[in-house]
């Protein structure tokens, strides 16, 4: 369960703990202690949230994977920016 966990991170990137239970498939009750030791082995890190959902707060922990950097995205990029320090 917990390979899914990070699969899906990895896949989808920084994601709230109700949607990582809903795309796994299990309670939120039951994915929390998945989450809670993935955070202690440093696998993901993860943060206490609120969102708010038209005007509601929702409290939540936000999570993703330790050390994983996306690949960049398809398309146009800009150029550097180099700063001259004097």
């Amino acid at each position: 369960m917990k390979n899914e966990i990070i699969a899906y991170l990895k896949k989808h990137g920084e994601s709230q703990d109700a949607d990582i239970a809903k795309e796994v498939g299990l309670s939120l009750q039951k994915i929390l202690p998945l989450l809670y030791d993935l955070t202690a082995k440093g696998d993901i890190m993860s943060y206490q949230s609120t969102k708010f959902v038209n005007g509601k707060p929702i409290e939540g922990m936000r999570c993703r994977v330790s050390g994983f950097i996306p690949k960049a995205a398809p398309g146009r990029k800009s150029g550097k920016v180099q700063l001259k320090l004097s």
